[in-house]
């Protein structure tokens, strides 16, 4: 398993860097930045089960894209951003719903994309596909108590334990709009999925969980002004 996930990995950023060097079609030459904001919608695939809620956490950093040609009618380039992001879970209890917890886990993630885009330019709308590796590092994490907790799930080994891996990995995607104007800049909105290949706490044999590794959709705005265009 841990080789595929580095298989995985490898092929997705050979594709991200294939892209941008690709020379088959129209060239075109066009640094954009800015930055971008959003919501995390985070839960945790555990190994054995831990039943959840919906925990949400914010996101925002700083992006960075190049085009670099159009090949018919595709428009493709790269993207990376560098990103505060929290993530982690949220716990249901269905029989004691006074009862709460919750994990808030804050990463610095950098996802690498490759831009795949249809539509109008160099004004008007288009719509684009993100698709890449991301790697990530545990900043900080913060566990969260109701007044007088009682634990009644099947899985606790979770309570009071902290991350033994701080560096993450995983895929992501997403497909978005964006709206390209002449002097005012790009807005983009974005809808994106992040798998984690990575687990966060120890999964060998003799540890309690199998699997540990986040969950995340994302909600995002972003703006991005070209300073270079041709």
């Amino acid at each position: 398993m841990h080789k595929l996930r580095q298989i995985i990995i490898l092929c997705l950023f050979l594709l991200t860097c294939n892209l941008v060097k690709a020379q088959i079609g129209d060239m075109r030459n066009i640094l954009s930045v800015g930055g971008n904001a959003g919501i995390n919608i985070n839960s945790v695939m555990f190994t054995p089960t831990v039943k959840q809620g919906t925990l949400i956490g914010p996101s925002f950093g700083v992006s960075a894209r190049y085009i670099s040609e159009k090949y018919f009618a595709m428009i493709c380039g790269a993207q990376l951003e560098i990103n505060f992001s929290q993530r982690g879970w949220k716990e249901q209890f269905d029989e004691q719903p006074e009862n709460s917890y919750s994990r808030t886990m804050n990463y610095i993630e950098i996802p690498f994309l490759a831009h795949l885009a249809f539509g109008k330019e160099p004004t008007g709308v288009q719509f684009f596909i993100h698709l890449g590796p991301e790697i990530a590092f545990l900043i900080s994490e913060n566990e969260k108590f109701s007044d007088q907790f009682e634990a009644s799930n099947v899985t606790m080994a979770q309570y009071g334990k902290t991350a033994e891996n701080k560096f993450d990995y995983g895929i992501t995607g997403g497909l978005g709009l964006e709206w390209k104007t002449k002097k005012a800049g790009n807005f983009l909105i974005e809808g994106r999925y992040y798998f984690g290949l990575s687990d966060f706490y120890n999964n060998s044999k003799k540890d309690y969980f199998d699997r540990s590794a986040h969950s995340v959709f994302t909600i995002k705005l972003s703006y991005l002004f070209d300073l270079i265009k041709k």
